[in-house]
């Protein structure tokens, strides 16, 4: 199953929708969030800088994006605390991951659920950005406020799955 390329599109998060994607992630002390499809990094980088998160890990297929996200990583002095992984994010293990955030099209979060339920531990939430993951029911919505009509999706391991 490739995902990769085409049927993936980079679009990054707006900077006006991130206290909204912040607010859905909930980021606590110790938490070790997960970007897939990463981009530039800077949901990764973000949340390093403003968390006191463990480590925040970008996984990302396209070669000119990685090289971008580990030049910010390293402009921002985040080596120890942010990772960003060159590979296909159906292929990388996400098993540390309490917080997963996701901005892919329905059918990629549809084809990544047996992973997610696989590698995942109860209680690990994943938050998509305006495509929900079929079948699965969030435990909160939040809603945009910024004029931009984005939505974000919370799920939760365990709880979501069902």
């Amino acid at each position: 199953m490739a995902f990769g390329g085409p049927a993936v599109p980079y679009v990054p998060t707006r900077p006006e929708v991130l206290e909204l994607v912040f607010e859905a992630l909930d980021l606590k002390e110790g938490d070790v969030l997960y970007d897939l499809g990463s981009g530039d990094g800077r949901i990764v980088i973000e949340a390093a800088k403003r968390y006191p998160i463990k480590k925040a890990v970008g996984i990302e297929l396209r070669d000119e994006l990685v090289k971008e996200a580990i030049e910010r990583v390293k402009r921002e002095g985040l080596e120890g605390r942010v990772e960003i992984i060159h590979g296909d994010f159906f292929r990388v293990p996400i098993k540390e991951a309490t917080v997963v955030y996701m901005y892919l099209l329905t059918s990629v979060n549809e084809a990544l659920k047996p992973k997610l339920k696989q590698e995942l531990r109860p209680g690990t939430r994943v938050v998509t950005l305006d495509f929900q993951i079929p079948g699965w029911k969030p435990v909160r919505v939040v809603g945009d406020r910024s004029g931009w009509q984005r939505t974000l999706y919370v799920y939760v391991i365990g709880d979501s799955d069902v």
